[in-house]
């Protein structure tokens, strides 16, 4: 089996195994108790903040861990506007932007049928890229929007000042990548908060929040060799936010109950080694990437890349195959020995077309026919081409079928 869903998720690590098997054996003791155990789950709770704070360039209490990348979403985009609305009443819009992950989504549809905001979905172009002048418009703007039927506001917003933004790094369907520097400037400029959901980038991407200039960053264990059920969530100091769970007060108080100390020492070595070997893995995996597309688009004359072209995940190769069907084909490779998948796998098994593709003017029928390849740290080139050559045999197989 060739494994290309990485997007999907990453198998443990064993070194990231070895590091926290202590702490579910005989090193089992609880981080808010005053004894040796209690005080050894502490410290090594502490040491994989701070593992994970060098990763971030942050500062170690900016950190709250998390049980994933969908949690740390929730908690940095609602207790974010919600702790700013109470300070300002005036707060009351929310912008994210039309390719995120469903986690954003639906936290925002959240903060707008639960809490009354207005959420202002910012449009992005045929590459799924946000344009920095439509985003800082929308920022400022306090005009009348045009509602959608989900009742949220497209173009225009309908009123009130912007208690936070949110716009994803990487997508997690075609990979594009967004300036989120130039983003982040925009938003500082208008004195708004701004969240990243950062899930993909992590191993990839540069993560110093400095440099990038965001508010609020999340990021997800098991696509970097933790486990699943961890994950992490940055805010910047001083920065309002309320906590979602409540109870002890651990985690600073922002996420009360016994923290996972054996999690936190995964995700803490796994995103430390993922960092060290980034930038000669990104390199690596970018050629081999180019590589596959150049050679599905030319054996595939119908194949569509959906995404930027040059401005996406070294590890991310997606296209579409009209006159097929997006499923069927996903099958044929399976039967192939090939595993990748047809979008998100967080909105698998759903009949509608990819909302990443609908939002950059993918043609619904299209959408249907989308394929993502996303490739693992150790992909090779020889795992390319035979995947690159059942891909090419696969499409035209259901072609003939009809």
């Amino acid at each position: 089996m060739i494994f290309l869903d990485a997007a999907a998720t990453t198998p443990v690590r064993r070194e990231v195994i070895e590091a926290m098997f202590p702490f579910l054996t005989n090193q089992f003791g609880n981080p808010s108790s005053h004894h040796e155990l209690g005080e050894a789950a502490a410290a090594a709770l502490a040491a994989a903040r701070e593992q994970c704070a060098t990763a971030l360039g942050a500062h170690p209490e900016e950190l709250t861990f998390t049980s994933g990348g969908t949690e740390a979403d929730n908690l940095a985009l609602k207790g974010i506007a919600l702790a700013r609305r109470a300070a300002d009443p005036s707060l009351n819009r929310v912008l994210i932007s039309a390719v995120e992950h469903p986690a954003i989504v639906e936290s925002a549809d959240h903060l707008r049928r639960i809490h009354g905001f207005e959420v202002c979905v910012v449009p992005v172009d045929a590459q799924g890229l946000v344009d920095p002048d439509v985003f800082a418009g929308m920022l400022a703007a306090s005009g009348a929007g045009s509602g959608s039927a989900a009742g949220e506001q497209d173009g225009a917003a309908a009123g009130g000042g912007v208690a936070v933004a949110s716009v994803m790094y990487a997508n997690n369907e075609v990979g594009t990548v967004q300036d989120l520097s130039a983003l982040s400037a925009v938003a500082a400029a208008a004195g708004v908060p701004l969240h990243s959901d950062a899930v993909q980038a992590a191993g990839w991407l540069p993560l110093d929040v400095a440099r990038l200039g965001v508010t609020a960053l999340s990021m997800s264990g098991h696509k970097i060799g933790a486990p699943k059920g961890v994950g992490l969530l940055y805010v910047r100091g001083g920065t309002l936010y309320e906590p979602l769970i409540h109870g002890g007060g651990q985690e600073r108080g922002t996420r009360s109950g016994t923290e996972n100390v054996a999690f936190a020492v995964a995700l803490g070595t796994a995103l430390a080694m993922a960092e060290s070997a980034r930038p000669s893995a990104a390199g690596r995996v970018t050629a081999l990437r180019e590589g596959f597309m150049r050679r599905v688009l030319a054996e595939i004359p119908t194949a569509q890349l959906t995404g930027h072209p040059t401005r996406r995940l070294p590890n991310v190769a997606s296209f579409c195959f009209p006159g097929t069907s997006g499923e069927s084909v996903l099958l044929e490779l399976e039967r192939r020995g090939i595993v990748c998948s047809s979008g998100s796998a967080c909105a698998a098994g759903a009949d509608e077309p990819s909302a990443v593709l609908s939002a950059m003017g993918v043609e619904r029928t299209v959408a249907q026919t989308a394929l993502r390849f996303s490739f693992a740290s150790d992909i090779t080139a020889s795992e390319l081409d035979a995947a690159a050559t059942e891909l090419a045999a696969a499409v035209e197989r259901m072609l003939r079928l009809g």
